[in-house]
């Protein structure tokens, strides 16, 4: 039973992926729901900030995230050739639930809101889902799932889980 499903829509497309285990020089594989490697996290060694490098299966470099310094907040950039393709920023104030924004360049605006922490939250585009992170239907321990919607950047969706992956482990 999928997070997206509805009985009058396709169901999304679900990866499963380790928590809390990014750290410099960490290669990570994204899996789909049946096992198969779909994206690798790569962790590039010795920087001064947090890099890491979304592949395809093949080994494409299809994003690279990375830390920024000196921003007010926690702030993490997806880049493409060179390019800002999303800013992710964790939230000023967070009284009741764990917030991120995510600034896609060209798009509309994602917010990610739940427990970000527990890896129990939604990402939201207009107040439409259209990703679930979620640890429930997964059984391995340290592993949570993602489940995007149809017509998504899983991607761009990823990188994105990344990110707040990587923030919300932080202690300010």
């Amino acid at each position: 039973m999928g997070f997206l499903r509805r009985a009058d829509g396709p169901a999304g497309t679900r990866y499963r992926m380790r928590e809390k285990i990014f750290a410099i020089g960490d290669d990570v594989w994204i899996e789909t729901e049946d096992g198969e490697s779909a994206f690798k996290v790569n962790g590039k060694a010795l920087r001064i900030r947090q890099t890491f490098i979304l592949e395809s299966a093949s080994g494409d470099e299809l994003f690279k995230i990375q830390e920024k310094k000196l921003h007010i907040r926690d702030t993490m950039e997806v880049e493409r050739d060179g390019q800002t393709v999303a800013k992710i920023k964790k939230a000023l104030i967070t009284p009741l639930r764990d917030r991120f924004a995510i600034e896609v360049e060209g798009g509309a605006e994602l917010g990610a809101k739940g427990n970000i922490v527990d890896h129990e939250y939604e990402i939201e585009r207009d107040g439409k889902k259209v990703a679930t992170v979620s640890k429930r239907w997964l059984r391995i321990r340290d592993t949570y799932g993602i489940e995007i919607a149809p017509g998504e950047n899983d991607a761009l969706i990823l990188a994105a889980t990344v990110c707040i992956d990587e923030m919300s482990g932080r202690r300010d």
